[in-house]
């Protein structure tokens, strides 16, 4: 459960924004959204496998 303090006078938008930041934080979303359906480990490794490849050719093509 998410506690947020609201100081004296506050304005509620901007405490309604440090709400969300925090629930985006928790990841929750997220989590739910991967439970829907079920991803093989093998799928699972080799998307990380390719994310990483993705990522060093960024950085092999800004060091050029």
């Amino acid at each position: 459960m998410l506690i947020i303090p609201i100081k004296d006078g506050e304005n509620i938008d901007r405490a309604l924004k440090r709400y969300k930041r925090k629930f985006d934080k928790t990841g929750t979303v997220r989590q739910l959204r991967s439970r829907q359906a079920f991803i093989k480990p093998s799928v699972v490794k080799r998307a990380q496998v390719q994310k990483a490849a993705y990522i060093q050719n960024m950085k092999d093509g800004l060091e050029s």
